[in-house]
C-alpha cells in the first residue's frame, strides 16, 4: 500500500512539474526575430550568439522591437546585459498608435539603469507620467543590477498590480489602471553622445506565462514599499498602514476656506479628478482664497501630488492658525513651497534660495538638484512627528529640522515671519493649500496620524 501511494505521489509530481512548464511560452526563439517588429527609432536590432542584440546609434529618437501580439496579464522573464554608460529598458502592456502624439510608444517600462543612480527595476511611465517607482522607494533594490553581466527580470503584471524583480531581488511594486494591455518591447534609448553609439544591449532567453499567472505570482513581500498611482484611493495596505483620503477627489467635504465657513464660491475646480487653484493674476489669496482642512493635525504623514503650470506659485501649509492674520494675504503656517523655480521671481528672493520649490518657504532652503519633474504631477509628502519635521520630494528627504530650538528661533526672526510670536511651534493645526493667483493642480492628497 505504501509504495501504490508512493508512486501516486510521484506520479502527481511529475504532472504537476509538467503542467508548471507548460504555463512558459517561448518568446524569441533564439535564431530570428520572428514574432517581433521594430517600431520607431534609428538603432538595429540583430540575432547574435542567441540573443537579440540592439545596437545604438547616434540619434535622440528611443527605438523599440515590440511583440507582434499583445498581452493582458502575465508573468514575463528574460535576462539582459548592457554596455557601460547607456540606459535602456522593457516596455511592457504598451502601445504605438496614431492618435497618440504620432504613434510615439507609450506605456510601462522595466528600467535598466547602470549609472550611479541605480534605478535598474524601477517602473517608468514612457511617454505619459514619467517615473511610478524610482528605486528611491526601495534603496534596498538599488543593489541588484550587476554590471558587464547577465541580469534575470521577472515581471507580474496581474489585474492592476505590477512587481518585479532583479536577480531574484524585489524591486517595484505598484497599483495602476491605467494600460490593460499592450506590447513587449525591448528599447534601445536614443543618445545625442556619439561616444555612445555603436554600444550594445542584448536581451535573451525571453518566455512569458499568459494561463493563469495569478496561480503563479510570488509570495507577498510586504518589505516593498508599494505605490498606489490610483488616483483618489487608498490600497489595502494603505489602509492597513493607517492612511486616508484628505480630499476625495469629489467633494469639498473636509475643507473649508481659511477665512471663511464654507468652501470658496469662486476660484478652485474640481476637474476628474484634480483639485485645481485657477489663475487670477498673481495675487496672493485675492481670488478664492486658500483652503484648509476643517481638521487639525499634530502628528502626522501628508502625501500630496502637485503639478506646476508655467511660472505658477503656490504652497502646502500646515500648523496653520487661521485666527492670527485674518486681514489681506495667506493664512499663517509654516510652508512648503510650490513654485516654478525657473520662470516665478520668487526664486530668486529670500536668502540662499529659500523661496524655491520644495523649501521651508523664507527659513530653510531646498537643494538645488532635487528630483523635481517638470510637466509632470510631483510628490510632496510632510512628516512631523513632535518637533521634528521632514520634507520629501518624491520619495526623497530634501529638508528636515526641529521646531521650538534656538536655531529654529533664529531662522524666524531672520524671516517675514518674525511678527508673528510663536511661529510655528504650535501643537496642531490645520493643512491648506494655497492661492496665490497661479494655476497649480492638486491630487492624491492623503493623510496617516501618529
Amino acid at each position: 500500500m505504501r509504495n501504490k501511494i508512493s508512486t501516486l505521489v510521484l506520479l502527481f509530481s511529475l504532472v504537476f512539474s509538467a503542467s508548471a512548464q507548460q504555463q512558459w511560452e517561448s518568446l524569441f526563439n533564439g535564431k530570428n526575430l520572428k514574432g517581433w517588429k521594430k517600431i520607431i527609432g534609428e538603432a538595429g536590432y540583430t540575432v547574435k550568439d542567441g540573443a537579440i542584440v540592439g545596437t545604438t546609434v547616434h540619434h535622440p529618437a528611443n527605438t523599440f522591437l515590440a511583440t507582434t501580439r499583445h498581452y493582458s496579464d502575465f508573468i514575463l522573464e528574460l535576462e539582459y546585459k548592457i554596455d557601460e554608460g547607456l540606459n535602456s529598458g522593457v516596455q511592457f502592456r504598451s502601445q504605438s498608435l496614431p492618435g497618440y502624439k504620432n504613434g510615439i510608444v507609450h506605456g510601462y517600462q522595466f528600467e535598466f539603469d547602470p549609472s550611479a543612480r541605480a534605478w535598474s527595476g524601477g517602473i517608468y511611465d514612457e511617454a505619459r507620467r514619467g517615473w511610478l517607482y524610482p528605486l528611491d522607494k526601495n534603496p534596498a533594490a538599488k543593489k541588484a543590477f550587476r554590471a558587464g553581466e547577465w541580469n534575470k527580470v521577472r515581471i507580474e503584471a496581474v489585474g492592476g498590480r505590477l512587481r518585479t524583480w532583479l536577480n531574484d531581488i524585489p524591486c517595484a511594486d505598484v497599483l495602476d489602471t491605467l494600460s490593460r494591455s499592450g506590447f513587449i518591447a525591448l528599447q534601445v534609448h536614443g543618445t545625442n553622445n556619439a561616444a555612445l553609439a555603436g554600444r550594445t544591449i542584448s536581451w535573451r532567453d525571453i518566455r512569458i506565462c499568459t494561463r493563469q499567472p495569478g496561480n503563479w505570482l510570488r509570495p507577498e513581500n510586504p518589505a516593498v514599499p508599494q505605490a498606489n498611482t490610483i488616483d483618489n484611493s487608498i490600497s489595502e495596505r494603505e489602509a492597513r498602514d493607517g492612511w486616508k483620503l484628505l480630499w476625495d477627489g469629489k467633494t469639498t467635504q473636509g475643507w473649508r476656506g481659511a477665512k471663511l465657513k464654507s468652501f470658496p464660491a469662486k476660484g478652485w475646480e474640481m476637474d476628474r479628478g484634480v483639485l485645481k487653484v485657477l489663475k487670477s493674476g498673481g495675487g496672493e489669496s485675492t481670488n478664492g482664497g486658500d483652503i484648509v482642512t476643517e481638521k487639525k493635525y499634530r502628528n502626522f504623514e501628508l502625501s500630496v501630488d502637485f503639478m506646476i503650470t508655467p511660472g505658477a506659485n503656490s504652497g502646502i501649509k500646515y500648523f496653520v492658525d487661521t485666527e492670527l492674520n485674518k486681514g489681506e494675504g495667506s493664512s499663517i503656517g509654516c510652508e512648503f513651497q510650490i513654485l516654478d523655480d525657473k520662470l516665478h521671481p520668487d526664486a530668486k528672493l529670500g536668502v540662499l534660495g529659500n523661496r524655491t520649490l520644495g523649501s521651508l518657504y523664507d527659513l530653510i532652503p531646498a537643494p538645488a538638484n532635487k528630483p523635481f519633474r517638470p510637466g509632470f504631477f510631483n510628490t510632496a509628502r510632510i512628516r512631523v512627528d513632535g518637533n521634528r519635521v521632514e520634507h520629501f520630494l518624491n520619495d526623497v528627504k530634501i529638508i528636515e529640522y526641529e521646531r521650538g530650538t534656538q536655531q529654529w528661533q533664529a531662522l524666524v526672526n531672520y524671516s517675514k515671519y518674525q511678527q508673528w510670536p510663536g511661529f510655528g511651534t504650535a501643537a496642531e493645526g490645520h493643512i491648506l493649500l494655497q492661492d496665490h493667483g497661479d494655476e497649480v493642480w492638486f491630487k492624491n492628497i492623503k493623510i496617516r496620524e501618529f
